[in-house]
């Protein structure tokens, strides 16, 4: 049983971080041990035994930081358990239907052989930083669309595979 976990999050305005504690907090209820870190801060994954990243999604696209976790470590998540997730649409859908992986994150789910991969709903609120985000908001296009419990499932799933335990009703 794999006993570290690390979910590495790639973040503008912090609503893929939340999602990504929220992930940290069912797999430690499952009895791991569970870091969640900006991808950026790490400098090795060699510690953990399992990994989770997740981007934001900015025009089809993975959040910058993400992206470059996904390269710069390439090599250590080859040998590893890996998912990945991504928050973004600011609507709806991403609780309606399944949402495949941008391109660029579908490449790397290739290459890296990861077992598995989620779009959540995103968040977007007042206080965003940048041009865009701004915009989207002058729109009334802003809102938080993260369904907590979608999540905290789609968490429990990995949980049970590393724990190799059953799932929790």
């Amino acid at each position: 049983m794999p006993a570290n976990v690390l979910v590495a999050y790639g973040t503008t305005n912090g609503s893929t971080a939340e999602i990504a504690e929220a992930i940290a907090d069912v797999l430690r209820k499952d009895g791991l041990t569970v870091e969640a870190r900006p991808a950026q801060s790490v400098a090795s994954v060699a510690s953990y035994d399992a990994v989770v990243v997740g981007g934001g999604l900015y025009a089809g696209r993975w959040q910058k930081h993400a992206r470059r976790f996904l390269r710069r470590h390439r090599r250590e998540l080859a040998g590893r358990p890996l998912w990945l997730f991504s928050s973004g649409p600011l609507d709806a859908s991403a609780s309606e239907r399944d949402i495949p992986p941008a391109p660029g994150v579908k490449k790397a789910m290739a290459r890296l052989d990861a077992k598995g991969h989620v779009t959540f709903g995103g968040c977007l609120e007042e206080g965003a930083k940048g041009w865009v985000a701004g915009m989207i908001l002058k729109n009334g296009k802003g809102g938080d669309f993260r369904d907590f419990t979608a999540i905290e499932e789609w968490a429990a799933r990995i949980g049970t595979e590393l724990t190799g335990g059953t799932e929790k009703s």
